[in-house]
């Protein structure tokens, strides 16, 4: 088994990762990042091909990088990760693509250096190193509800990280699972192709694409929306919400919601709550869902508001937005609670039920009872171990490409100080 050493490691070569790395290198520290499949990798796996990120391309900037002259754009997914690859290469840094972690313990001995264990291209073997930074992120795992089982067999069922394009589906109609940002994007590109849509809706906020003459993202990073500390959040519970129902498609992209979905077309009921084989059961809570996500856009827009008002500017009243005007009786919802999957000729489930992060790997007392990182802001309570790249890592905008600058500048100072503190040891046998 081949073994190495490095004064850092970095697990995962997505935004957070590559971030971290090019602070390291540019202070001289050596230092390795691992990715298990390619640069960017999951950008280009886990989304379908329509998939266009909702931030444009001014604020999803890496360290180093400044706005091109079509920043307003919006870049698919494989775009944004091929992006990734040439900075990656451009500023040369020490990525082993390939490389999937199976284990990561700590030694006992005098050196107290972190011990991962990988596989490279077919190959097991180990590296050593002083620091650990996580960057494998909270989404590397796909949730399914345990419900799935239930379903009849005879009806595809797909993650929506598995989901690629209408044309890859059987012929029938389709449930979307989820209305956040993913399940709402799908259910428009299935009822725009011609497919019978139904959304299981869920208890998702949304905000308008567009609001006094700018795109809601430049508001809110110009409001300082995004850079308030995790400390400072009166509440938290807004951290953990799923992604908003927002979309870069079209030109130039429009709100999403709901109401606007309902109008298209697709049937929107309440959630998902049971299974019998061919009978499913939907709660009666598809009224509350729309009013969530009308309250949440009233709120964004208020804060935009008193943003503009606050700091004196010019900026034009609010034009009329037709897919964010509230739907206070929802009548944009359907009476479904109960549906034959044969009589309403179902053959696609589709579960936009979010991600979950996947750290079994780490064999070191940071997780909690659920597998979730326990730090704060990013630092873990074994010496040397740090989290990037984390949803409320230390601000609201943590889980944004927009704050990954941010966040792995603090990171990668955090773990250089502790490496300069820190006694040299005798090299690892390489």
């Amino acid at each position: 088994m081949k073994q190495a050493y490095t004064d850092v490691l970095i697990v995962g070569a997505g935004q957070a990762g590559l971030s971290a790395s090019y602070y390291l290198k540019k202070n001289g520290i050596e230092h390795c990042v691992l990715e298990r499949y390619c640069v960017g990798g999951s950008w280009m796996n886990q989304r379908w091909d329509s998939f266009v990120l909702n931030s444009p391309k001014k604020i999803n900037l890496l360290p180093g990088e400044e706005a091109a002259a079509e920043a307003d754009d919006f870049v698919t997914a494989r775009e944004f990760a091929t992006g990734l690859q040439q900075y990656a290469s451009r500023h040369a840094l020490p990525v082993m693509e390939n490389s999937r972690v199976l284990s990561i313990r700590k030694n006992n001995d005098v050196t107290g250096r972190f011990e991962t264990t990988f596989v490279h291209e077919g190959e097991q073997r180990k590296i050593f190193s002083k620091q650990l930074i996580i960057c494998s992120g909270a989404q590397s795992a796909p949730k399914f509800p345990t419900l799935a089982a239930k379903i009849s067999q005879d009806i595809l069922q797909l993650h929506a990280s598995e989901y690629r394009n209408p044309a890859t589906l059987p012929g029938g109609a389709v449930l979307v699972v989820g209305s956040a940002q993913s399940g709402c994007q799908i259910a428009q590109e299935l009822v725009t192709a011609g497919y019978t849509t139904y959304l299981a809706s869920s208890m998702a906020p949304r905000v308008p694409r567009n609001y006094r003459g700018r795109d809601i993202m430049d508001w809110l990073v110009t409001a300082g929306f995004f850079d308030v500390p995790v400390a400072a959040l009166q509440d938290t519970g807004m951290l953990h919400m799923p992604a908003p129902q927002l979309t870069g498609v079209g030109h130039p992209p429009k709100t999403i919601s709901l109401q606007s979905l309902a109008k298209q077309g697709v049937a929107i009921m309440g959630t998902l709550s049971g299974a019998t084989d061919d009978t499913l059961m939907f709660n009666d809570n598809a009224a509350d869902h729309v009013a969530f996500a009308d309250n949440f856009s009233a709120m964004v827009k208020k804060t935009v508001d008193d943003y503009i008002d606050k700091q004196q500017l010019l900026a034009p009243l609010p034009l009329p937005d037709a897919e964010d005007l509230p739907d206070e009786k929802a009548t944009c919802i359907t009476n479904i609670t109960s549906m034959d999957t044969r009589k309403a000729n179902i053959s696609t489930i589709i579960w936009a039920t979010g991600f979950k992060g996947n750290f079994n790997y780490l064999q070191l007392p940071v997780l909690d009872a659920d597998g979730r990182p326990v730090h704060r802001d990013g630092v873990t309570a074994v010496e040397g171990l740090f989290f990037l790249g984390l949803p409320g890592l230390r601000t609201r905008g943590s889980a944004l490409i927009y704050g990954i600058k941010d966040d792995a500048a603090f990171i990668a100072d955090k773990a250089m100080a502790l490496l300069n503190k820190s006694i040299v040891a005798a090299p690892v046998t390489q």
